[in-house]
């Protein structure tokens, strides 16, 4: 036990148990009520910025986990770097190197955890999000035809997130235009879903009223 939180609370390891730790504290805070489970989705997302393809979207559109709440994907990537940079410090302390060395060590570690928790995260989640459009495509289908208010930089046939009115805190929803693109603050009406990709097709509100 005392190795255990040895290795735990000292660096490397530390930085990726605080995250771990909060996750934590945000799920049970989730569990009873007082937030939605989905409710980083909104925060990390408030006014569309930087949120270009090479951005949030599309590194979750390259690791196939677009349409996964973000709640989820930092609670396993929090995990998986943390159980990497663990082993790896546990393993390490048989080379009995200290100071210096030993911080060095940390620092390389660092970077390698957090990359292989991004790819163990990926792979433990890429099945979950064909879960999720199984279970919930009614839900997602019913929104068809509201209007929603483009919240990111643009929209067009690779990226894109608006917000729609729900009668509560308000949905940003990943959507895609294959016909022009738009802008922040233009209204558009959702169109068509498409559960494969996880996000919804939407023309300008002008062109669905006719």
């Amino acid at each position: 036990m005392e190795q255990f939180l040895n290795i735990a609370l000292s660096f490397p390891t530390v930085v990726f148990s605080f995250v771990l730790a909060v996750m934590v504290v945000y799920w049970l805070i989730a569990l009873l009520g007082l937030v939605d489970i989905d409710a980083l989705d909104n925060l990390a997302l408030p006014d569309g910025d930087g949120l270009e393809l090479e951005g949030l979207s599309g590194l979750l559109m390259r690791l196939g986990l677009a349409g996964i709440p973000l709640t989820i994907i930092l609670t396993m990537l929090a995990f998986f770097s943390w159980f990497v940079s663990y082993y790896a410090i546990y393993l390490l302390q048989g080379v009995g190197l200290g100071g210096w060395p030993s911080l060095a060590l940390g620092v390389g570690v660092l970077p390698v955890s957090f990359v292989a928790g991004v790819l163990l995260t990926a792979l433990a989640l890429r099945p979950l999000r064909h879960l999720l459009g199984r279970i919930a495509p009614r839900n997602r289908k019913s929104l068809l035809g509201q209007v929603g208010v483009v919240r990111s930089p643009t929209v067009n046939a690779q990226q894109g997130y608006v917000a729609v009115e729900d009668g509560g805190a308000g949905l940003i929803l990943q959507v895609r235009s294959h016909n022009r693109s738009y802008q922040r603050g233009d209204r558009v009406v959702l169109i068509e879903y498409r559960p494969d990709m996880n996000h919804y097709v939407v023309i300008s509100e002008e062109e669905f009223t006719g």
